[in-house]
């Protein structure tokens, strides 16, 4: 064996003295490492950005997955939601809103497409074929604005509805990034039309106008419909800088101004939505001016009030829903009789108040008038000024309407088919027992027996000068003939509310203590004049929401009372206006029925009235300014008094004349009942209260009350002989005779006897007649309920009228 070790073969204990020698370069053919120096070891290798590339894309794609997945479309802002309920005149003028944003939504087919192209042109041409976002605009927009070429946003009109509908106005990274992100999930979930209706009804055009809607109203006056592309390329305009493009308020900006409607414009014709001939033939539309917040001053407060009641207690909205806003709610009232009436109030009370006055700090007037053949109410008057006094006296049921009641219990008798306590049919012509006090027959409840007016005794007396006069005592005694139930119902019927206070049955129903509101009574009245047919009123014509139309209910009518029951009364009250209380009714210069009225201690004066095309109630009233107490009217307008005749009357006159003036003169077409149209018997002289002052009748003998109706008919002889020839022998053979045999026999002599006076109830011969006095007889002095007493001369103030 060789002792050389064999080739590549070392020996396990052999060394290694160290690293075998590189060889030299170019020794051996070899190839030396490549390596980098200098500036070129500072760039990054291909290697190195395409891992940073893809570094870069995964954190963002993992982010944008991120966000997509943590970013929600969030519930609206409050901001964008919040809008005003509008209300309108009947013929689309602007009454009020009722919020502090001025906003009304519309659906994307109520804007004109022209206007639709105008916006779309100002703001994002390429809107329905871009994505919800457009990054390179947004790069670009960010580019401008840091190298000073102006601040842009770069967002597409998805990006700025988010940013108005979802999420706020700051300016911030976080905000944009939640933009973005809602912004793609909003053009994958909405249409372009769903999101375009959205952008024009959040967007703000300036003059506190949010939406295109309330835009055309603050700019132009007119709605969105009705806006053309003149109007429409301005309106979009504004969507840039809305105060400062405002050309009304910043006329220096013109020429800015000018730039943005052309640019808009111009655009249009770019994209083929508008001709250059048209374009050329444009003219700018200057807008109006601003107006000042409308608010709730006036009229318009008490207006909104009644309209949000009746949609609520009519349950054609619920509360909440109605407060959420944004209904469009078009009234039944007309402009022009909204404002008859108040220049009515104005020029017969407000330009007769006094500050130093201190009656007149408590006057108030209430007002409502109505359209017979539809029950539309055709203006309302509230009250002053919405802001100082909030009550809506059209409204309100917390006075009373005294003697305007008074035709419902005539109403009622026609209607029943009543009679008097002898049997005789209730008509017009029908006389009853006027005397002052007079203690009513037939009740058998608590004895009543109300005074007159001015306690003036009327002796005999027919329906219709009773109705002429407002005769308490006839229509306390009608009242019980009639049945007070039926009276309650009859006026039910006609339409005061049921639930009205102090609507009770009672004879004192017929003095009217119930607190219907002026409304309630116009709806009544109308039902009168619409012979005896009666409808609900109604306040509103139409109610909108975001194009959708609110159901309302149907407008039914009834006849309520037959016509002969309601045209009767009409008649009755006609003659109030040509020769009664209600004679200044007259300046309404067409034909006219009505009936004065006057609420306890002279707390309110009423006059309700009609003509064949519309029924108006007018109410004066006094209430404290601090303590909302009722206040007589005592020395108001520098009166010694207010009465239904006066004051409110003459306001009734002047709006109804107004209200109607242009339209043709409609004569009253009635239908009266059997016996209406009967000559009336001779007038009687109303008889002057006694001297002493008069005390509501007691259970005395001398004054036959309780006798009259224990004893009968020898109590009648017997007491109204002895009073008739003791008391007022003289009276009531001179004139009660004469009256008794003329008015009262061929009526009378025939009943109980023995009434509540103690002789003759409203007939008979004086002092008692062979049948002791006949029920329907009795004359004034010949054993009255005052048992035939003196007289002084009347109370009655010269042109007053009860």
């Amino acid at each position: 064996m060789s002792d050389e070790p064999q080739q590549g073969w070392t020996p396990r204990d052999a060394t290694v003295a160290g690293p075998e020698p590189r060889p030299a370069p170019g020794a051996n053919g070899g190839n030396p490492r490549r390596g980098r120096t200098g500036w070129r070891r500072a760039v990054p290798t291909w290697r190195m950005v395409l891992g940073a590339f893809l570094l870069v894309a995964l954190l963002l794609i993992g982010g944008f997955l991120a966000g997509y997945m943590l970013v929600d479309i969030p519930p609206a802002n409050a901001a964008a939601t919040a809008q005003s309920n509008v209300y309108l005149y009947r013929d689309g003028s602007q009454i009020a809103r009722d919020g502090e944003v001025n906003r009304e939504n519309v659906g994307l087919a109520q804007v004109p497409l022209t206007v639709q192209r105008a916006v779309l042109a100002a703001e994002d041409r390429d809107f329905y074929s871009e994505r919800a976002v457009d990054p390179k605009a947004m790069v670009r927009a960010a580019w401008n604005t840091l190298t000073g070429k102006g601040k842009q946003s770069g967002s597409t009109i998805t990006q700025q509805y988010v940013k108005n509908y979802y999420l706020g106005q700051e300016q911030t990274i976080s905000r944009k990034w939640k933009e973005f992100f809602i912004a793609i999930k909003l053009g994958r979930e909405e249409s372009k039309s769903e999101i375009l209706e959205g952008y024009l009804n959040t967007s703000y055009f300036g003059r506190n106008a949010y939406g295109i809607q309330a835009a055309a109203q603050a700019y132009y006056g007119k709605d969105i419909g009705d806006i053309d592309t003149a109007k429409g390329a301005y309106l979009a305009s504004l969507l840039n800088a809305p105060s400062a493009y405002d050309i009304a308020t910043h006329p220096e900006n013109r020429a800015a101004v000018f730039g943005r409607w052309n640019y808009t414009l111009d655009g249009m014709v770019t994209k083929n939505w508008l001709g250059p001939a048209e374009r050329a033939a444009m003219t700018f539309p200057v807008p109006q001016r601003a107006k000042p917040a409308n608010g709730l001053s006036g009229q318009r407060g008490y207006i909104v009030q009644a309209v949000e009641d009746y949609l609520t207690n009519n349950r054609i909205i619920d509360e909440n829903t109605l407060a959420t806003g944004g209904f469009r709610i078009t009234t039944t009232l007309e402009r022009d009789k909204q404002d008859a009436f108040r220049q009515a109030v104005d020029d017969q009370v407000m330009s007769q108040l006094d500050e130093d006055r201190k009656a007149d700090r408590v006057v108030r007037v209430g007002g409502a008038s109505i359209a017979p053949a539809t029950g539309k109410v055709l203006a309302m008057y509230g009250g002053v000024d919405y802001i100082r006094q909030y009550v809506n006296n059209a409204t309100r049921r917390d006075y009373q309407v005294g003697s305007t009641f008074k035709p419902f219990v005539f109403t009622s008798a026609v209607e029943n088919g009543s009679e008097t306590q002898d049997g005789r049919p209730i008509t017009p012509n029908t006389v009853y027992d006027g005397t002052n006090r007079r203690r009513v027959r037939g009740w058998i409840g608590k004895p009543y027996a109300p005074a007159n007016e001015d306690d003036i005794s009327y002796g005999p007396i027919t329906v219709r000068t009773a109705t002429d006069e407002s005769v308490n005592a006839v229509y306390a005694q009608m009242a019980v003939d009639v049945g007070p139930a039926r009276v309650k119902q009859t006026a039910i019927d006609l339409g005061i509310p049921a639930s009205t206070p102090d609507l009770t049955a009672s004879p004192s129903i017929a003095l009217g203590p119930a607190t219907a509101s002026v409304l309630d009574m116009a709806e009544a009245y109308a039902t009168l004049a619409n012979h005896g047919r009666h409808g609900t009123y109604t306040l509103v014509e139409k109610v909108e929401r975001d194009g959708e139309t609110v159901r309302l209910p149907e407008q039914e009518s009834e006849q309520a009372v037959s016509r002969e029951a309601a045209d009767t009364t009409t008649s009755i009250l006609q003659s109030v206006v040509e020769g009664g209380t209600g004679t200044a009714a007259q300046s309404a210069g067409r034909p006219a029925a009505g009936k004065t009225g006057t609420a306890e201690e002279d707390q309110a004066a009423w006059f309700a009235g009609y003509t064949p095309d519309l029924a108006t109630v007018v109410s004066v009233m006094g209430q404290d300014p601090e303590t909302g107490a009722h206040k007589s009217l005592y020395g108001a307008l520098g009166l010694p008094r207010i009465n239904g005749g006066g004051t409110p009357a003459e306001i009734w006159g002047q709006y109804t004349g107004d209200a109607l003036e242009g339209s043709s003169v409609e004569e009253f077409d009635l239908e009266l009942q059997e016996g209406a149209e009967e000559p009336p018997p001779p007038p009687v002289e109303p008889e002057p209260p006694a001297e002493s002052s008069q005390q509501p009748p007691t259970q005395s003998p001398s004054q036959g009350q309780s006798q009259g109706q224990d004893e009968g008919q020898t109590q009648g002889q017997n007491e109204g002989q002895t009073q008739g020839q003791d008391q007022g022998q003289t009276q009531g053979q001179n004139q009660g005779q004469t009256q008794g045999q003329n008015q009262g026999q061929t009526d009378g002599g025939t009943g109980s006897g023995g009434t509540d006076n103690g002789g003759a109830t409203e007939g008979g011969v004086p002092g008692g007649t062979t049948d002791g006095g006949a029920t329907t007889g009795g004359v004034p002095g010949g054993g009255t309920a005052n048992g035939g007493a003196g007289s002084r001369p009347s109370a009655r103030r010269p042109g007053w009228h009860p």
